[in-house]
């Protein structure tokens, strides 16, 4: 993609809107676009001259994307302390860290075995802080 075009979801993220919004304004002729198969795209100074502002160009994206997949299984745990883990490390999940990618946290129990299975997938950095902070928890 050329550095002069933006997606909508480009412009939704630059300007602060939502998505549909942003279509809205495309196909009410409000803001001009492109129409290329599915997908629109705006041109730089459509854009400008759409908000009356300077904009300035987007982050490129960065090419070092990593993402940790984790399961981790624990014996001999009772239901008091499951319910602990798993609304430590849902909540945890919840508040995004400096990359702010989405963590997503999946807890399994089998009572009659007494084990948990926690699934985390997510950014390398929000994996670590939350299998830290499972750690901590479970420590005795």
């Amino acid at each position: 993609m050329s550095e002069g075009f933006y997606s909508v979801e480009q412009v939704a993220e630059l300007l602060g809107l939502h998505v549909r919004t942003v279509r809205g304004y495309v196909r009410d002729g409000k803001l001009p676009a492109a129409r290329i198969g599915k997908q629109y795209r705006i041109t730089h100074d459509d854009l400008e001259t759409f908000t009356g502002l300077p904009i300035s160009a987007p982050k490129p994206a960065t090419a070092g994307h990593a993402e940790a997949s984790c399961i981790v299984e624990i014996d001999d745990i009772d239901r008091a302390t499951v319910d602990r883990v798993a609304t430590l490390l849902t909540a945890t999940a919840a508040t995004r860290g400096p990359g702010g990618r989405a963590l997503r946290v999946e807890t399994s129990y089998d009572p009659a075995r007494g084990r948990l299975k926690v699934i985390l997938l997510g950014g390398l950095a929000d994996t670590a802080r939350l299998l830290d902070y499972l750690d901590g928890v479970l420590a005795p």
